[in-house]
């Protein structure tokens, strides 16, 4: 039988290890998170730091054995089953046997939640009741879910002996093997756009196609900012007999991470279009996966199978909550940002939690820190940024590269190299200083400025972790990267676990700041924001494309409020922030006044 979630949240991924481990923190409540399955070398880590903790048989696994990072993943994810599974077991008794357990467990679930009635029920009984709430709990409750994450851009080639090894041995292809060939009975969820070299490698392993009974072993999770690319990318899966279980949809800017921003569509109307347009979702890859699994000679299923549709991105209360779970049908609303000041739940260092409860409404921007060229939720004052200005008043600049994740740029060498590096950024600073004398100084001071910007994110990202369990950390200093959403600038305190899920569901609050923005409204100034500063970054540079591009989004912005507007006279949602009407209409007067230059 298969248990329905018991909450209608979920923690999505965060940088390359701030949720690491969060399925050993939090799983045992049937909360789902992901984890970044990228990075093989902070996942090795934390899995002997775990094996450790918890006395696991799991030996360590070399840089020298053939396969290594993918089967580093495979170990520390059956590991994490391993450790979920005992953790669940433990807290099935606690909460049978001890009455306190129980409460504060029940406090946590949704209003909406049948397991919740269930377990006031017993909790009205008198004692002696432990083989029946037993049963119920066998029944009823379910671990959440040990769901990984990979970034489809982050598939580097490798190489052995300056030799170029199969496809099959790059990053990404390295990382979906590792979980595709561990024990979980999860979700794999891919995100950064399509990568269709690796969305036909999944065609390889078994657990990814239905079997007899139309269950699925490992589920594909598609992050999508439209539905556009929603279709595209699951029909192509659905060609070659593969199911998309959920699409993930994703705020282009009011968002942790890379900030992937839609060419001025709004989360409101994107929503909207999702509710209306689901079937054609799940008709179409219907009718396209039974075709490609007969072709197969693989089980078929004669109804289409469970589709989910879910969002994430900027929302901070429970109204908003509970917002786009009944207005959207949604089924699942992702809390990320937050998270990040729930030491309960993510691997976050004390100096970094204590920078973002003290971070501003100002300090939280879009960066191009990322060697990947993708604009980059940070906040100001991290320890990486500090370090970093340090060695640039001493003339160094760049990272010495370790891991290499990020080494895709063949400029240089068809090995790849990272804008990030010291290597790469010497070779450009050089380039820029031949031309020095061509150029004005303030011309010339903003292209170094775009060389020098870029941040080693494989080590920035993990460095939180390693000093959260005291591992040690070797190499070059590099401090910690943090890429929260802009959200987080509303939240000013550490909070508990417990604090946390009451204030999703209602039940609590832990905002002080009365004059956070709705969750549309702050994305809306975003894209505002984004188009005037897209626009200021090209002038003088730009295409007919470019023009056409900008005219588009700036309709789309515009189309986009009156949704809102139209949205303002079917629902009280709005009715807690009387100045709503008037954002909106400041909103495009601003609109209005940003000027698309012609060609």
């Amino acid at each position: 039988m298969i248990k329905k979630p018991l909450h209608n949240f979920h923690i999505p991924v965060m940088g390359l290890a701030y949720t690491i481990d969060s399925p050993i923190r939090v799983a045992q409540y049937g909360i789902s998170s992901v984890v970044s399955i990228i990075d093989d070398e902070i996942i090795e880590k934390m899995k002997n730091f775990y094996s450790t903790k918890f006395n696991l048989n799991y030996t360590s696994i070399s840089t020298r054995v053939e396969d290594y990072r993918a089967k580093r993943i495979t170990a520390y994810l059956d590991m994490l089953d391993d450790i979920v599974n005992e953790k669940f077991e433990a807290f099935k008794e606690e909460i049978s046997k001890n009455k306190t357990a129980l409460m504060n467990f029940v406090e946590m679930l949704p209003g909406t939640s049948e397991v919740k009635t269930g377990l006031q029920n017993f909790l009205t009984q008198k004692e002696g009741i432990t083989l029946s709430i037993k049963g119920f709990i066998e029944k009823h409750l379910s671990p959440g879910n040990i769901d990984v994450n990979i970034m489809t851009k982050v598939d580097k080639d490798n190489f052995k002996n300056h030799q170029q090894l199969p496809v099959i041995y790059n990053d990404a292809h390295a990382s979906l093997r590792g979980f595709a060939k561990s024990r979980l009975s999860s979700s794999m969820v891919l995100s950064a756009g399509m990568n269709p070299r690796l969305y036909s490698y999944i065609e390889e392993f078994d657990d990814f196609y239905p079997d007899e009974n139309g269950n699925i072993k490992k589920k594909i999770i598609l992050k999508v900012s439209d539905f556009r690319s929603a279709m595209i990318q699951g029909n192509f899966l659905a060609k070659k007999g593969l199911w998309v279980s959920e699409y993930r949809i994703e705020s282009g800017l009011n968002c942790g991470g890379h900030a992937f921003a839609t060419e001025g569509l709004l989360l409101g109307p994107i929503l909207e279009e999702f509710k209306h347009k689901k079937h054609e979702l799940v008709e179409s890859s219907h009718l396209l996966m039974i075709k490609a699994l007969e072709q197969k000679g693989k089980c078929t299923v004669t109804k289409p199978l469970d589709m989910k549709i879910t969002v994430q991105g900027g929302v901070g209360t429970a109204e908003e909550h509970e917002f786009l779970l009944n207005t959207y049908h949604v089924d699942s609303v992702g809390w990320g940002s937050p998270f990040l000041l729930v030491p309960e739940a993510t691997s976050v260092d004390q100096e970094t939690r204590k920078l973002l409860l003290e971070s501003k409404e100002k300090d939280f921007y879009i960066s191009h820190l990322s060697p990947l060229g993708v604009p980059f939720n940070t906040v100001k004052g991290s320890s990486n940024e500090m370090i970093r200005h340090q060695k640039q008043a001493k003339n160094r600049f760049g990272s010495s590269c370790p891991k290499k994740l990020l080494a895709l740029s063949k400029e240089y060498s068809p090995e790849g190299i990272c804008t990030a590096s010291k290597k790469y950024q010497d070779l450009k600073l050089e380039e820029l200083r031949a031309e020095k004398n061509t150029i004005s100084p303030e011309a010339y001071s903003k292209k170094k400025e775009k060389i020098t910007e870029k941040a080693c994110l494989c080590v920035g990202l993990v460095n939180s972790a390693y000093l959260e369990n005291g591992l040690e950390i070797k190499g070059e200093k590099q401090g910690v990267v943090i890429c929260p959403g802009p959200n987080l600038a509303y939240f000013d305190k550490e909070i508990s676990l417990s604090e946390m899920v009451k204030h999703i569901y209602g039940k609590a609050n832990v905002i002080s700041h009365k004059s956070r923005p709705n969750i549309f409204i702050n994305e809306l100034k975003m894209y505002i924001d984004y188009l005037k500063n897209e626009i200021e970054e090209w002038r003088g540079n730009f295409t007919t494309g470019q023009i056409k591009k900008w005219k588009v989004f700036k309709e789309n912005l515009l189309q986009g409020i009156d949704y809102y507007e139209n949205l303002l006279q079917k629902t009280d949602f709005f009715k807690k922030d009387l100045n709503i009407k008037c954002h909106l209409q400041h909103s495009k007067i601003l609109i209005s006044k940003i000027e698309i230059p012609e060609k």
